[in-house]
């Protein structure tokens, strides 16, 4: 097979030895540093620009995992959410362009370590402004490489006419890895179907569990104007975890800062019950969960970037490692648990 390097400004002719040829990685992205810098056919696969010297996808990508990003369509955010948000990000253009283009943000994983991110997304006009459009946007900016970018949508159950139908469609049509469920956003409980006036959320749960599709589900306070962080308990999940046993449910933020102890109970209480560290400082995460390690296997690593508060994805990775916790441990929450649970 021939190719094309380009060495400064002169191209070469080159012919890659038979064994490379016969064990042609099927990726877009090639992971093999001694043909680092060369530009395949498009058929074949090619290496996007941005890479350090001598470094390649096998060296930098280390199976991490986060969970929990917020690569979301900004521009329809309330003002006052927008400012409250822009307030606690140090470089607004540079975010900006993130959130625009999935070329940069995966350069940016790149240069964060990450293999691949959860791009969290979900309907809440009343206090976000978010509408059903972040299905089609997040959809839409995962397919520059869903093997990396893995897209979670959202279906309101206030809003919706046909619930079984739109869950479908998220897996169906946009190739959802996940969906997101905030209830101080989206003003309900994460239990409210338990009574019969939110029939809808059931379905939408029910439907999710059948499609074994994860459902992560905000708990915890929230600082944007118009949150009800009432609904944050995460107590809430007991009933869901039981009702729908086969459910995969990523409980982000783990209740903090109120709720750590509840939250603590309910992981070793359901099996199908996974705490999603995002939005904990990681100074802060064994003061909330001393005893992380005794549920290392259900632990999965989030950064909430870009949020108030989180300094950066590699700083909170970098925070992480910094704890006193066994390699295993660490390894399990940066890489092992999430690989097991989202596609």
């Amino acid at each position: 097979m021939k190719c094309r390097t380009r060495d400064g400004a002169a191209e070469r002719r080159l012919t890659l030895p038979k064994v490379l040829r016969q064990q042609l990685p099927s990726p877009k992205r090639i992971g093999n540093s001694t043909h680092k810098g060369a530009v395949f056919h498009v058929e074949e696969f090619h290496i996007r620009k941005g890479f350090p010297e001598f470094q390649d996808t096998a060296t930098r990508l280390n199976g991490i995992t986060d969970v929990h990003v917020h690569v979301e369509p900004y521009r329809s955010l309330k003002p006052l959410i927008l400012d409250t948000l822009w307030r606690e990000i140090p470089d607004r253009q540079r975010t900006s362009q993130l959130m625009d283009d999935p070329r940069l943000f995966l350069e940016h994983l790149d240069g964060a370590g990450v293999e691949r991110a959860c791009l969290i997304n979900y309907v809440s006009p009343e206090v976000m402004g978010f509408t059903e459009e972040v299905n089609r946007f997040v959809g839409e900016f995962a397919k520059e490489d869903r093997k990396r970018l893995i897209p979670f949508g959202s279906v309101h159950p206030k809003r919706t006419k046909d619930p079984k139908r739109d869950v479908e469609r998220l897996a169906s049509k946009w190739e959802m890895g996940g969906m997101k469920i905030h209830p101080p956003h989206q003003l309900f409980a994460a239990n409210a179907y338990a009574d019969g006036r939110l029939p809808a959320l059931r379905t939408i749960y029910k439907t999710a569990e059948r499609l074994k599709m994860p459902v992560m589900v905000h708990t915890g306070t929230s600082v944007f104007p118009g949150a009800r962080s009432k609904f944050g308990d995460p107590m809430a999940l007991d009933d869901v975890a039981q009702d729908f046993p086969d459910l995969t449910i990523l409980m982000a933020h783990g209740g903090r800062p109120l709720w750590c102890d509840t939250a603590f109970y309910l992981l070793r209480r359901h099996r199908n019950l996974y705490l999603d560290i995002s939005s904990i400082p990681p100074k802060r995460l064994l003061e909330w969960f001393p005893r992380l390690e005794e549920i290392a296997g259900k632990v999965v690593f989030g950064s909430d970037w870009p949020a108030p508060g989180v300094p950066g994805i590699r700083e909170e990775i970098e925070g992480l490692r910094s704890l006193p916790l066994t390699g295993p441990t660490k390894e399990r929450i940066l890489s092992g648990n999430a690989a097991r649970l989202v596609k």
